[in-house]
């Protein structure tokens, strides 16, 4: 089974930049698909950006098409998020999940690191 512990969340301002990473551990992580979610305040947890095992494959929610931009390094058992021109609506507790389907059934993430605050500030 493979654990993720989720970095690199905080406070930036709207505008700004952020890379979130997830480190992988207890199995290898070219074994899974990878996505990050997030849920804001109030509301439902909603998929981000997923990318396939070998990463030739990325999938992102409309809203952050264009700005967000998913990669893995699958030698270094780590997936990152990098963020750009941040949002207030942006802001949310974001979490890596792992998944032994294709990285485009959102529903089959069975594996989940405990989450990472980001804020954006207007």
């Amino acid at each position: 089974q493979v654990q993720l512990v989720e970095s690199g969340g905080g406070l930036v301002q709207a505008g700004g930049s952020r890379r979130l990473s997830c480190t992988a551990s207890g199995r290898t992580l070219n074994n899974y698909a990878m996505g990050w979610f997030r849920q804001a305040p109030g509301k439902e947890r909603e998929s981000v950006a997923t990318i396939s095992r070998g990463g030739s494959s990325t999938m992102y929610t409309d809203s952050v098409k264009g700005r967000f931009t998913i990669s893995r390094d699958n030698a270094k058992n780590t997936v990152y998020l990098q963020m750009n021109s941040l949002k207030p609506d942006d802001t949310a507790v974001y979490y890596c999940a792992a998944s032994t389907r294709s990285y485009d059934y959102l529903n089959a993430y069975d594996y989940w690191g405990q989450g990472t605050q980001v804020t954006v500030s207007s």
